[in-house]
């Protein structure tokens, strides 16, 4: 299944997140609730970044594909501000961020949220999803 880039947002970070809207997938990950911020593992997931494509496989026939060169990147910048940006340079920063920590952090919601409130999306129980890794 293709999920339009417009429904994503790739945020950079030590543990890079991967945040989708409207996913096909979203009732197939586990509900998620960790008010303490420690991200349970998605048993039987991974993802697969590239710098045009991304794909999170799940368990069966459950997974979906982003055109991930299109989609938007999410980075922190020298002044502890963030900008969102688009392109294969900022594509490939994410990629090197999911393979430096060995996956990423999947978060499945009904809409992408205005702002970031990682206690809200991480505690509250409105995402689904939870560290994927990726494929050995």
């Amino acid at each position: 299944m293709l999920l339009k880039p417009e429904n994503t947002l790739f945020v950079r970070g030590t543990t890079p997140v991967l945040l989708l809207a409207g996913a096909p997938v979203h009732d197939v990950l586990p509900a998620l609730s960790s008010p303490d911020g420690k991200v349970p593992l998605c048993d039987g997931w991974s993802v697969l970044p590239k710098l045009t494509l991304c794909v999170v496989d799940g368990p069966g026939e459950h997974g979906l594909m982003i055109p991930a060169i299109a989609a938007p990147v999410l980075e922190g910048t020298a002044d502890n501000t963030s900008a969102t940006v688009r392109g294969a340079e900022a594509m490939a920063a994410w990629g090197a961020d999911a393979r430096q920590a060995g996956g990423v952090v999947v978060l499945s919601l009904d809409a992408l949220p205005e702002v970031l409130d990682w206690t809200h999306l991480l505690g509250s129980g409105v995402a689904h999803g939870g560290f994927v890794r990726l494929p050995d």
